[in-house]
């Protein structure tokens, strides 16, 4: 329960910019340019910033994925599935990076 408790702020950034940055969506750029650029961006540092905080946590990734699931029928369309792979591999290698720099700062 305590490590759920953990993620709490990091998925905070998390879940309002995969539900939010949608809206901004005009054109097919756009669209490229957060589903390619910023949400990654975002869910990479944090990542990170969980890693280095609290080591690696492989429910972490998951729970990331997770939280993008609904957004695909609500603002995409289902070319968007692999993206739920996408982040959840983003979150995975960001998580073990902040591991490993937490590691290093101790």
């Amino acid at each position: 329960m305590e490590k759920l408790r953990a993620m709490i702020p990091y998925l905070a950034v998390i879940l309002p910019a995969f539900y939010l940055f949608p809206l901004l969506i005009k054109d097919t750029g756009s669209a490229m340019f957060i589903l390619l650029g910023a949400l990654p961006l975002i869910c990479f540092i944090c990542s990170v910033f969980y890693g280095i905080r609290n080591s690696f946590y492989l429910p972490y990734a998951v729970i990331v994925a997770i939280l993008f699931i609904p957004t695909i029928p609500i603002f995409y369309n289902s070319t968007a599935w692999i993206y739920i792979f996408v982040y959840g591999a983003i979150a995975l290698i960001g998580n073990a990076i902040g591991m490993v720099f937490g590691k290093m700062r101790q």
